[in-house]
């Protein structure tokens, strides 16, 4: 098994140029698996790839539930398996794939939290003070929520992906798909007094250096921007969001100001026009939350007294 997830991870990395979150992800899932079986056998012994069926996965899988395993995380290690499977499929390493027949479990699909336009302008206001550190942060906060980028999209900027004269910014999304996406003048000035603070290198300017830099000089790490992003907005009045509420809120802002969804699609990088279009939802819900809570005739505890008919009328 050992030797089964080592190929898969290889095949990951380098022809489907998975990220190395994604690598780690599906390498834990597959040793964990791996683990539960080696233990399950009398006497407990390893398991080969070959030997594992769909009986097997259903026993995992129910051994993840009772342990409490979230719905969305059963789902994910179902999908790795599927994954998994189906590579080893077309190397022939095994006959069939145990994991295509079992159903993933039903995942609840709750409304992304979006930030109202106010709360975005102050979280870009929290980094304070003219240190290297909080100058980046805040120029991290603003390109995410200028450009809509995903927080691994930001971490691979480079120095070299910035057009400051067109106000443009080159991102490189999931499967290596890149695109052009505007960058607004605020995130700009951000980052251009970030950069200014740092002490200049050679290895800096190069077009190629990382944009945003750790405490040591190397590129930060997406779970490195998720603190800082959770360590800022817990000032706000709702609480701490991710970096992805960020991209939410850019989504369904643009929408509020009158952007079509094809525009924010190109934006985004989403395949699909469906993925786009839960922001029309996200802005409809947002509307009907509003009027309720502000119009005077929106809600009634009681309802109306019947009216009487006049008899002499």
């Amino acid at each position: 098994m050992d030797d089964a997830i080592r190929a898969f991870m290889r095949f990951l990395a380098v022809e489907r140029h998975a990220s190395p979150e994604t690598i780690r992800n599906y390498q834990s899932d597959l040793t964990q698996l791996a683990g539960f079986l080696t233990q399950t056998q009398q006497p407990p012994r390893p398991i080969s790839v070959g030997e594992i069926t769909t009986d097997s996965i259903r026993a995992y899988l129910h051994w993840l539930d009772r342990k409490g395993e979230k719905a969305s995380s059963l789902s994910r290690k179902l999908a790795c398996l599927r994954s998994f499977y189906r590579f080893h499929l077309r190397e022939g390493t095994v006959e069939k794939n145990p994991a295509e027949d079992i159903r993933s479990p039903k995942l609840p699909k709750p409304l992304p939290r979006v930030l109202s336009k106010d709360d975005a302008n102050v979280l870009m206001e929290f980094p304070e003070g003219t240190s290297a550190l909080a100058l980046r942060d805040r120029a991290i906060l603003e390109t995410l929520y200028s450009t809509g980028a995903r927080v691994s999209e930001a971490v691979g900027l480079n120095g070299g992906d910035l057009n400051h004269d067109d106000g443009l910014v080159h991102l490189r999304g999931k499967g290596r798909k890149e695109r052009i996406v505007p960058i607004g003048d605020l995130a700009l000035q951000a980052i251009r007094a970030y950069r200014a603070s740092l002490k200049r290198s050679d290895s800096m300017d190069h077009p190629s250096a990382p944009l945003f830099l750790n405490h040591r000089g190397g590129r930060l790490t997406t779970r490195s921007v998720s603190r800082l992003v959770s360590r800022y907005s817990s000032r706000l009045a709702g609480g701490a969001v991710s970096p992805h509420a960020l991209r939410h809120s850019y989504a369904t802002h643009l929408l509020d100001e009158g952007a079509d969804l094809r525009s924010i699609q190109e934006m985004l990088g989403h395949a699909s026009l469906n993925t786009t279009q839960k922001y029309t939802h996200l802005a409809t819900d947002q509307l009907l939350a509003v009027y309720d809570r502000t119009h005077p005739r929106a809600r009634t505890t009681t309802p109306p007294a019947p009216r009487k008919d006049n008899p002499g009328s």
